[in-house]
């Protein structure tokens, strides 16, 4: 028996095209200096100890063969990370996931190198080739890149995920299932996998009609009981109207115009900054709002830095629309369904705030910020459940490629920029004993979007990333100075004296 993609699963499938990609991942730099053995210890030491145990085997280190045997113990807790997508002939019914026969996990997880010492350019610039390339279909639809040559003796991990793999309820990427809580790397029991045999396509077309032929089979049913094919058109027809009319409501209310929202390519920039979540904090109580508040009024600084800068003689627009978690507002949402904050958040009620951008005081500009977004959480009109397919009732998909355009057509003026943003603090991770210093993730830029944030809350800092579409976007890096420089703005009152001495 094959297990279907969901409809959101195959709806971001097929939203893969020449133009757009819908990758996410993440980015951790690791530094395997600092683990297992304490400052001073000497290799002898290590070699002396490993002796008088008895010939025991030494800890795992974070090393290309180490990396991959801890990937393939890990894979058993992501199964879809050794199967691959099979589409039905003629689209009469939704693709399956298969077994990969041919699975080599070395083609998945690779190395790369930056020239020594490679500097946060060269590790931006290296993401944003990756993060370019679209994935092999024909193979499961992920990669890991072990990457050398940062300074100081670091590692990065950087991990690219198609969106349709953890999409799922409790699914998590790749990144987050490498990382232990402690040194002490968790090794599972050893999995013997043996991919099924693949299924035919006569076999995947049988299926997808023995599916559609069993509907009609309830018509009696259906219309003694109202169960079946009739209240399920019934259904699908009314869950339709109201998602057109939920889009017709975002239409009339849509986003400002901006190049933003431009159409673009698939080659893509990527940069990061990271600042002190303590310094953050007393931004927020000396505003008397939260830290939330404080990340969205940085990027509102940040967009507004950026208008003028790409038009100068225009001006920045009054407000630039952002999708943003509900759970930054409200993180009892985010903690009920996750116990163990991630990097990693999909899937999750979110709902549309405006940046007001054109407001050139920062601290009215973080007040504004503030109350709009206590607003608009409360507003159902602004909720967001994320990119939805128009007929998730219906199994067939003839014509993927159409659908796909209507989505994108209709999407298109929702919001302007999407921001991910932990509600939480993530707690220290290790990769094979090796401590995480940094952790980004890397949101999903989709088609009509040339620009996508994400913020972390890390080892007491906040982990920003951008990720653009270069052709929209050019000077990307020039954003990582606007979020020190609004920083800075939002700082400067509680860092200037509040009186002077009497003489």
């Amino acid at each position: 028996m094959v297990t279907r993609l969901s409809p959101r699963d195959a709806m971001y499938y097929f939203l893969d095209d020449s133009r757009s990609t819908t990758h996410l991942g993440a980015l951790l730099i690791v530094d395997p200096t600092a683990g297992h053995a304490a400052p001073g210890e000497s290799a002898d030491a290590d070699a002396g100890a490993d002796t008088a145990s008895g010939g025991a085997s030494r800890e795992p280190t974070l090393d290309y063969p180490g990396l991959v045997s801890l990937v393939e113990n890990r894979l058993q807790l992501i199964p879809r990370y050794r199967q691959v997508v099979r589409e039905v002939t003629l689209g009469l019914a939704r693709p399956v996931w298969v077994d990969d026969p041919d699975f080599d996990i070395n083609f998945h997880i690779r190395r790369a190198g930056l020239p020594r010492p490679g500097g946060t350019t060269d590790l931006d610039d290296l993401v944003a080739r990756v993060m370019s390339r679209p994935l092999d279909r024909t193979r499961p639809l992920w990669e890991m890149y072990l990457i050398e040559g940062l300074a100081d003796g670091r590692f990065a991990i950087l991990t690219k995920s198609h969106r349709c793999l953890i999409d799922e309820a409790g699914s998590r990427e790749i990144s987050e299932v490498i990382c232990d809580g402690t040194e002490q790397a968790d090794s599972l029991p050893e999995e013997l996998w043996m991919p099924g045999s693949p299924p035919g396509g006569t076999h995947l077309v049988v299926g997808a009609l023995a599916e559609a032929l069993a509907r009609p089979g309830d018509l009696v049913e259906t219309v003694l009981h109202g169960n079946g094919i009739v209240s399920e058109m019934r259904s699908a027809v009314g869950t339709t109207v109201r998602r057109v009319g939920d889009v017709v409501s975002q239409l009339t209310d849509s986003a400002p115009r901006s190049p933003l929202n431009n159409a673009g390519t698939t080659t893509r920039s990527f940069t990061t900054v990271t600042l002190p979540r303590r310094d953050c904090a007393k931004v927020a109580e000396y505003h008397g709002c939260t830290i939330n508040d404080v990340e969205l009024a940085i990027i509102s600084g940040v967009m507004r830095k950026w208008m003028l800068s790409f038009d100068p003689a225009e001006g920045p627009a009054d407000t630039v629309r952002v999708v943003v978690p509900l759970s930054a507002r409200d993180p009892g949402v985010e903690r009920a369904a996750e116990p163990e904050p991630g990097w990693i958040g999909v899937g999750r009620p979110s709902f549309v705030t405006d940046l007001p951008v054109g407001e050139s005081n920062p601290a009215v500009r973080l007040a504004q910020v503030a109350g709009l977004a206590d607003r608009y959480a409360q507003s159902s009109r602004r909720m967001n459940l994320g990119p939805s397919p128009l007929f998730p009732e219906l199994g067939v998909v003839p014509f993927p490629e159409f659908s796909s355009r209507a989505f994108r057509s209709l999407n298109s003026r929702a919001y302007n920029v999407p921001v991910a943003m932990s509600t939480a603090p993530v707690p220290d991770r290790f990769v094979l004993g090796a401590p995480v210093c940094q952790t980004f993730s890397i949101p999903t830029l989709v088609s009509q979007r040339a620009l996508a944030i994400s913020i972390v809350e890390y080892r007491d800092d906040l982990h920003f990333a951008f990720v653009a579409d270069r052709g929209v976007i050019a000077d990307l890096p020039a954003m990582a100075d606007y979020v020190s420089e609004s920083f800075e703005e939002l700082s400067q009152p509680y860092r200037e004296p509040t009186g002077v001495v009497d003489e």
